[in-house]
């Protein structure tokens, strides 16, 4: 499994990086300014830093547990990235209603589109991650193939 600095290290570079490509691209999309979206992006981003954290560590116990290693196929991961996505989607909607004083529908539809990227992203940057920062476990598992 990994440590804790490294699990730090990863939430913190995903963050950094998804905050540089989602800011102006929801600025754009929603007609929302910079600043604004900013602030809910970076209030989103924290918390989302500690629940990536949390959840990790939580899913790398249960999948331990249940297979035996923290190996991820294809498969474990869209569903890694679907229930971290929909957490985070109930703890955000109402923030994102009260900051931009909108209806819960309307924050709903701009947190469902926040998920989906981050959905993708989370899909790609984990796959990046794990292939820059492997374990060993992954290493002796792609010797045997």
């Amino acid at each position: 499994m990994r440590t804790l600095a490294d699990r730090i290290r990863h939430a913190i570079s995903f963050e950094v990086i998804a905050l540089m490509l989602v800011i102006p691209l929801a600025s754009f999309v929603f007609h929302q300014p910079m600043h604004d979206i900013g602030v809910i992006s970076v209030v989103s981003a924290t918390i989302a830093m500690l629940w990536n954290v949390a959840y990790n560590f939580l899913f790398d116990l249960w999948l331990k547990r249940t297979t035996g290693n923290t190996l991820k196929s294809r498969r474990v991961r869209v569903l890694h990235a679907v229930l971290f996505e929909g957490g985070l989607l109930i703890a955000l909607m109402p923030f994102i209603a009260w900051y931009l004083s909108i209806t819960l529908a309307q924050a709903f539809v701009m947190d469902v589109s926040f998920a989906l990227f981050y959905m993708a992203y989370a899909f790609a940057f984990n796959w990046a991650y794990d292939w820059m920062f492997p374990l060993a476990e992954w290493k002796q598992a792609a010797a045997q193939d």
